[in-house]
């Protein structure tokens, strides 16, 4: 060509929650078994989306107006109902006019880096989701910036530290939370969320939630949003549907923006967000039509409140079958529907070196797959597909300089989870053996 067609920020663009999806269809082709604990999808776990739910879908999808482009903002009255529910907690105050659909957070996720100057850094947690630290680290050219959350500490992020690479990398212009987190499955508490409220005001930086699991919590855990706590900081929060309703291939997610008026060059940037959907003409209409019908349903709380009774149980399930694994910690999840299993220090130190994984056809696989020098988790993650046909993620995937892996709070089948995470416990008394 004769000039260059990729970008550099281009290779920071991984994703290993789907790349390992190629890996997993080489075992399905041998005739083996898998069982996808790699990603976030209801659905795919078994999850049955309650008949009252399809039947305010399915009276829309009669309605001709569902298959019409709406506002390119959204359909103003979701977004009047969204804005409506935001104030009735207190915080701060939007109108319709400060809330923007996307085609999925995803879509909102790359716009919102994508429209940030050149050189401008928004640094966010480690363990990072892939989504974030990836799309950001790609505008960036170069590795994302990121503050440690603490599995020695619940998961709650390290302070000093934000405070401190805030302060000496004058480039952060904006702070990233995912309140619940996404890999880890904690919540911050209230006192946490005011002292990052505090940094970002110190240092005039825009504070960034994603929330997209934010009505799933449980084990009697509180939270703020970030419309509570933002006070006079310029904010936008992220929030979707595909995770509580469940409905992930709708691809519907919208940004809320606080306090836009604050801020001049904030206001800027939110028009530019706005200007960009224009230019789409619009996102999806039915799912977004669909919001306030079931939301307000007087079934949908109720529906909520059991999902978590149930992912809450699932969560101490499968604790306590990890309770006597002295190689990996393993914290309470109280929000979300996934854990963060961390390989101890020592965990490694005898790793067995004459790894087989009882099939000669999988052995082969195994040995085509960590040719090359690699992280020791991505090595068991791949052993641990390969041997039991559990799909997973590994920590190091996650832009985290600790060892362990991702899972699931998903599986609806209770024999099925005990059978997926005994499989797991016995590939770590394989791998790590001397």
């Amino acid at each position: 060509m004769r000039q260059k067609l990729l970008s550099e920020g281009a290779k920071k663009l991984e994703y290993e929650i789907r790349n390992i999806v190629k890996k997993a269809e080489q075992i399905q082709k041998l005739g083996l078994p898998v069982y996808w604990e790699n990603i976030g999808d209801p659905i795919q776990k078994n999850a049955k989306v309650p008949e009252w739910i399809k039947n305010i879908i399915t009276k829309l999808v009669k309605e001709d107006s569902s298959y019409g482009y709406c506002h390119s903002k959204g359909v103003y009255k979701t977004r009047a109902f969204l804005a409506e529910k935001n104030n009735a907690l207190g915080g701060v105050q939007i109108t319709a006019e400060d809330i923007l659909f996307f085609n999925g957070l995803g879509d909102a996720i790359a716009k919102l880096y994508q429209f940030l100057p050149p050189g401008t850094r928004i640094i966010g947690p480690s363990p990072a989701y892939s989504t974030h630290s990836s799309t950001e680290a790609a505008h960036a050219n170069t590795e994302p910036i990121t503050y440690r959350l603490d599995p020695e500490n619940n998961w709650y992020p390290d302070l000093e530290e934000l405070h401190n690479k805030v302060k000496y990398n004058p480039q952060v212009t904006g702070i990233l939370i995912i309140n619940p987190d996404n890999p880890t499955g904690m919540v911050y508490p209230a006192e946490y969320l005011h002292k990052i409220v505090a940094i970002a005001r110190e240092y005039k930086l825009l504070l960034i939630s994603d929330e997209i699991y934010f009505n799933i919590k449980y084990n009697e855990v509180n939270t703020l949003s970030l419309a509570e706590i933002a006070g006079d900081v310029p904010a936008i929060a992220l929030k979707g549907i595909s995770k509580e309703i469940p409905w992930p291939g709708a691809r519907c997610g919208w940004m809320e923006f606080y306090n836009r008026k604050a801020d001049a060059e904030f206001d800027r940037f939110c028009h530019a967000l706005e200007d960009s959907k224009m230019v789409e003409v619009c996102s999806t209409t039915l799912p977004q039509q669909a919001i306030p019908l079931i939301m307000q349903d007087p079934q949908y709380q109720p529906y909520l409140e059991e999902k978590n009774r149930t992912i809450a149980g699932r969560g101490k399930l499968i604790a306590s079958i990890f309770k006597d694994t002295p190689e990996v910690t393993v914290n309470q999840t109280n929000g979300a529907f996934y854990n963060t299993i961390v390989f101890k220090k020592d965990a490694f130190k005898s790793v067995n070196k004459n790894l087989t994984t009882g099939n000669p056809q999988t052995d082969a696989l195994f040995a085509e797959w960590t040719e090359k020098p690699m992280p020791e988790d991505k090595r068991f993650v791949y052993f641990l597909l390969a041997s039991q046909g559990v799909c997973v993620v590994p920590l190091s995937s996650f832009h985290s300089d600790l060892s362990g892996f991702r899972i699931t709070l998903l599986e609806e089948n209770k024999e099925l989870l005990e059978q997926i995470f005994e499989k797991i416990k016995k590939a770590i008394k394989m791998y790590c053996r001397s």
